[in-house]
């Protein structure tokens, strides 16, 4: 198997719902509006691909020089524990550079997995839940 990656590589909101879907990442995969919103206004869409479909994202929001927050880090179930999101966030970090902090919120299952590939617990964050 051979996993190509791309960056803002053009991609169709069913395509990422459809990686969301199998991932099991909560999005709103079924308002598709919202999740072509979600892409085009991204700094940054990091895709890997297998034979032209679609098997990994990782979407993000960053100013390339202080932060950069990592939305989303999904995988299909059938990739996953390969290595892709590992790969993901690495070519993600070459990006924004060793200036940069890498944030993102993980979900109660997730909890586990982001310390496997480099990120620290941080107990300092705040957030204003989305009501929708």
């Amino acid at each position: 198997m051979v996993i190509e990656y791309k960056v803002n590589a053009s991609i169709s909101a069913k395509e990422v719902a459809d990686i969301f879907k199998s991932s099991g990442i909560k999005r709103p995969v079924n308002e598709l509006e919202r999740i072509e919103r979600m892409i085009k206004n991204s700094d940054i869409n990091l895709t890997a691909w297998n034979n032209q479909q679609l098997i990994g994202i990782a979407r993000a929001i960053t100013d390339y020089s202080y932060c950069c927050y990592l939305s989303d880090l999904a995988i299909h179930k059938d990739y996953q524990n390969k290595g892709i999101g590992k790969e993901l966030v690495q070519r993600l970090q070459d990006i924004i550079g060793e200036e940069v902090a890498l944030i993102l919120l993980a979900s109660s299952v997730a909890m586990d997995y982001y310390p496997h590939i480099g990120f620290e617990k941080s107990e300092n964050a705040f957030r204003i839940p989305r009501k929708k």
